[in-house]
């Protein structure tokens, strides 16, 4: 028998089947917490429990689970997040009462003032420190949170992630109170400009703003530049 003719009598409906799903943790930084935007589900199962924007894959539009990532946090935001990364796959047989399910999650960064989100009773962002009221979310969500919120703090211990939770233009004292409140601990102000620097991501825009006695200037992300990752952990 060829491939061709292996595919033609190939019956999907002969083979278990599971379900699949993409789920992302998009995280911002507002009013001096990092939040995260959850959703009310309306329909069940967990009907009435909060969880991550996501859903089932298009297989008619959706060329990989990537673009179905994207396409969910749109529905939600009216906007592409800046960064998205794939996070892990989560599965087992009893995590979604409809049956054997898996699902590929990634984590994306945007700044709040780049959303357009609508907020509703149903769709909110919520602050990590108050998600213990809104428990318990959907399915296994609240891990998924977890491992998503590890992985933002260790990444931003060695590369410079965190600026794409910053407006297009933003001054290094809200670069450094962005740092704290994604790693939730003191950051030291020389080491992590001298960071900033080195890393040739950034440039002037020749505008200051006042803050306080002093104006700061205004930085801006270089065209197509790529993010940089350092060998050491920020001190």
């Amino acid at each position: 028998m060829t491939e061709e003719e292996f595919l033609k009598s190939y019956k999907p409906n002969d083979y278990p089947s599971l379900l699949l799903t993409v789920d992302s943790v998009l995280f911002t930084v507002e009013n001096q917490s990092l939040k995260i935007l959850l959703l009310k589900r309306a329909n069940h199962p967990s009907k009435g429990l909060w969880s991550l924007p996501g859903g089932f894959i298009d297989t008619e539009n959706d060329a990989t689970t990537e673009e179905t990532a994207l396409r969910k946090i749109r529905e939600k935001t009216k906007v592409t997040p800046p960064y998205l990364e794939q996070l892990q796959t989560f599965s087992s047989a009893d995590r979604d009462p409809r049956g054997w399910s898996a699902t590929v999650t990634y984590f994306a960064l945007i700044a709040h003032q780049e959303t357009e989100t609508r907020l509703t009773n149903d769709t909110q962002w919520v602050a990590l420190d108050n998600l213990s009221t809104l428990q318990p979310l959907a399915f296994d969500h609240q891990q998924i949170i977890k491992v998503a919120l590890k992985r933002l703090r260790q990444k931003s211990l060695y590369s410079m992630l965190p600026i794409f939770c910053l407006p297009k233009e933003f001054t290094l004292g809200e670069y450094h109170q962005l740092m704290e409140i994604i790693l939730n601990k003191m950051i030291q102000k020389k080491s992590l400009y001298r960071r900033f620097k080195a890393s040739e991501m950034f440039e002037e825009t020749g505008k200051t703003v006042a803050t306080g006695a002093r104006a700061a200037v205004l930085y801006r992300l270089k065209t197509d530049v790529e993010l940089i990752n350092f060998e050491r952990n920020l001190g």
